[in-house]
């Protein structure tokens, strides 16, 4: 996984990495936040009318969200529209999903990486020139 990072981050600064991870924090809370009021609002507004049960606060509302995550959210079940057979074969991987094809990146980039990059860059340029 480490190789997925870095390659995501080659090439930028510092402060563009410092930027990203602010950001994706203040972006992960928002949602937390987000989740746990629509959570509370839903509850509070048909639980106690169909079943009697009492309202929650924000914090229980937050709690429950985690319960449900923890016990439904594992390896990927009922995650992303992809068929069952994906996320059970994620699950059996150890629920590492799309990070377990970057254990041969190093391996890839040693053996075949420069030589494939620069006929793809050469590609590229070819195109454009027949382009204009």
């Amino acid at each position: 996984m480490s190789n997925y990072f870095k390659h995501k981050f080659r090439g930028k600064s510092l402060g563009e990495i410092i930027g990203i991870v602010i950001f994706g924090g203040i972006f992960i809370t928002g949602l937390a936040i987000l989740f746990g009021f629509i959570i509370m609002w839903l509850w509070n507004w048909l639980m106690p009318m169909i079943f009697g049960l009492t309202t929650l606060t924000f914090w229980e509302a937050v709690g429950i969200f985690i319960l449900f995550k923890i016990l439904l959210g594992g390896c990927n079940f009922g995650g992303d529209g992809n068929s069952s057979k994906k996320s059970k074969s994620s699950c059996k991987e150890g629920g590492k999903g799309e990070f377990s094809k970057w254990k041969h990146y190093d391996k890839f980039w040693k053996e075949e990486g420069n030589e494939a990059y620069e006929k793809y860059i050469e590609r590229m340029t070819n195109e454009t020139e027949s382009n204009d």
